[in-house]
């Protein structure tokens, strides 16, 4: 058999079992207060994976709460020893959550530049979570550089379209005045320790970083998206 196809077929087999170890931890999401809607992201959404490769999430929070949003996710996957962290590399890295973009709806329409690669992989996004009306407001606000693609469609790897009773009550006892004032104190601590390593990751290879009240983004390292 031609040594391509054999290659392929076990690029195809990997890529399936990426999903079924992703999918396996994805259902954290649903505990998670103000997730609109969850995307697999990087390797996950192009497939050009490897076995070291991590799995890239892209998450959508609700205006006002992105740093309560990005705290739980961090602690839900922390916990489990799920998440990437910055010091994790090559094998450690491995089937890790990477939650390096979170969006509010007023960040939907993300910023330039916008490479052929970054076209590639946000056209490829894969909802894993949330309603369908989120996933199609957050296509539609990039289609001007991103290219016009099909609205949401049932997708096996889709796991629910909201919160269960856990991410729903926390989303409900944090909706008022003391949600504001945890948000206010998860965003002093939070861009305390994004300041402290900006350092380290402005030596990176062309450092793509957002950090406002909107938009977190943090993909220090670009040279995995140059070849999507």
């Amino acid at each position: 058999m031609d040594a391509t196809i054999l290659q392929r077929r076990a690029q195809q087999v990997l890529y399936d079992i990426k999903w079924k170890k992703f999918l396996r931890r994805a259902w954290l999401l649903r505990y998670i207060p103000f997730v609109e809607f969850a995307f697999a992201s990087g390797s996950m959404a192009t497939g050009n994976i490897s076995q070291t490769s991590d799995f890239d999430v892209l998450i959508g929070a609700r205006d006002g709460r992105i740093f309560t949003a990005r705290f739980f996710a961090a602690l839900a996957f922390g916990m489990f020893g799920w998440r990437r962290s910055r010091l994790d590399h090559h094998e450690a890295a491995a089937d890790k959550v990477c939650l390096n973009h979170f969006v509010t709806q007023r960040a939907y329409c993300l910023k330039p530049p916008y490479s052929d690669a970054w076209r590639a992989m946000y056209r490829n996004l894969v909802p894993v979570f949330g309603a369908p009306e989120a996933v199609n407001a957050f296509w539609e606000a990039n289609s001007g550089w991103m290219g016009e693609r099909s609205k949401y469609a049932e997708d096996a790897r889709h796991i629910g379209d909201r919160a269960n009773v856990v991410g729903r009550g926390l989303s409900a006892v944090l909706a008022g005045a003391s949600g504001n004032m945890l948000e206010r104190a998860l965003r002093f601590f939070q861009m305390k320790k994004i300041e402290r390593s900006m350092r380290a990751v402005l030596q990176e290879f062309r450092p793509r970083i957002i950090v406002s009240d909107i938009e977190l983004e943090f993909h220090p390292d670009q040279r995995k998206f140059e070849v999507v």
